[in-house]
């Protein structure tokens, strides 16, 4: 099972877990859970004028074998609005627009979104169940 949850953070909130949201999906192949503005489509919804996360901005992605990856999507935009860091224990990296990074089976850590404009950001925590 793959657990996230999400936080948005503005300006003074910084470390602050309030209005924090979860979703999960068993680890079975072909399960996807997705963060964006796009409530039809996204389990975890970030606030619709944040221009800076797309309609469909990450999206975990279970492979055949119970594994777990996330794609930072491409938008409408040729350059993003924000940049995406990952980091899991003392592992950390920025996230590539378009690209994506298998998580690591049985691990936990977290993804920030942060606008580029602005002191605000999404943090997303993951953990993999095993």
């Amino acid at each position: 099972m793959l657990e996230l949850t999400m936080a948005t953070v503005a300006g003074a909130d910084s470390g602050s877990t309030a209005g924090m949201t979860m979703a999960d999906a068993p680890s079975e192949p072909g399960a996807v859970l997705r963060v964006g503005r796009d409530a039809s489509v996204c389990r975890l919804v970030t606030p619709e004028d944040w221009l800076f996360v797309s309609r469909v901005h990450l999206e975990f992605l279970c492979g055949p074998d119970g594994g777990w990856q996330v794609t930072w999507l491409r938008g409408s935009q040729n350059e993003p609005s924000a940049e995406v860091r990952l980091t899991a224990g003392e592992y950390a990296q920025p996230l590539a627009y378009g690209t994506t990074v298998r998580l690591r089976h049985g691990g936990s850590g977290e993804i920030v979104v942060q606008d580029r404009t602005a002191p605000r950001s999404v943090n997303v925590g993951f953990y993999h169940e095993v």
